[in-house]
């Protein structure tokens, strides 16, 4: 069994800064079958506002992670949109062109449907990058100034339909962000979440095509062997879960 896992935080909340803590991740990892980690940044490490000078720190220790393993780890680019186009470009650019990540990583510093979030499309256009947005349903939550819902991932995939999005958390969203994410051939869904929900996968696949399901497993948050649990243990054919676990996210990221 061959796994991407689309969705991780190899460093959080500032565990997993030492060369020891990454070796033992990796090693876990493979004993998975997980073939490449997409680390995404500690991007809660400074609350809902880092300045420019914390995203570039968070960016760099993801830039060490990657160069530990530089066959293992696929780097995205944390960015706060709220700083501004300047800040949002060159940030970019100096991820892209100095370590060569493939991705860019929105978290709650705002909702993905404000007009500050044009650079960042911008950034992504130009430098043929993935988009990976934080996405929870806020029916109950209700913090939806800056926690994006998935009606706004779904905004977001249609006003930029040439950028290639990820709907983070399946399981976060629901049947509902399912629905929202249906008919957008530029929107994907990762599987990461809270707790396994029976038939979401499945529902996922039907409606949205087995092609925009990617696994995710959002560690160290979620163990990824309950995570990959969810994908092995649902109804799938064999050839559905190659695609989920590992095919899907190849393609996407051009890791062949």
């Amino acid at each position: 069994m061959r796994i991407i896992d689309v969705h991780t935080h190899p460093v959080f909340m500032r565990r997993g800064l030492q060369r020891t803590e990454i070796d033992w991740l990796v090693a876990h990892g493979r004993a998975l079958g997980i073939e490449r980690m997409v680390t995404l940044g500690d991007v809660l490490l400074h609350g809902r506002f880092p300045t420019g000078e914390q995203i570039s720190a968070i960016n760099d220790v993801t830039a060490q992670v990657q160069s530990w393993y530089p066959d293992y780890f696929v780097s995205f680019c944390f960015l706060n949109p709220t700083l501004g186009e300047r800040h949002v470009m060159s940030e970019v650019e100096r991820c892209v062109t100095k370590y060569g990540f493939k991705g860019l990583k929105l978290e709650i510093c705002n909702n993905a449907s404000d007009a500050c979030m044009k650079p960042v499309m911008e950034a992504a256009r130009r430098w043929n990058l993935v988009v990976l947005q934080h996405s929870w349903s806020m029916t109950n939550i209700k913090q939806r100034s800056f926690h994006t819902d998935p009606a706004d991932t779904a905004l977001l995939a249609r006003r930029h339909p040439d950028v290639k999005i990820i709907m983070a958390h399946l399981t976060g969203c629901g049947v509902r962000g399912v629905l929202e994410a249906k008919g957008l051939p530029n929107l994907y869904i990762d599987t990461s979440g809270g707790l396994p929900d029976e038939g979401l996968i499945e529902y996922a696949v039907e409606h949205l095509g087995v092609d925009h399901v990617l696994y995710g497993s959002d560690l160290p948050g979620r163990a990824a062997t309950v995570a990959i649990q969810r994908v092995v243990g649902a109804r799938l054919t064999p050839a559905e879960r190659k695609k989920i676990l590992y095919d899907n996210s190849a393609r996407l990221l051009q890791l062949n």
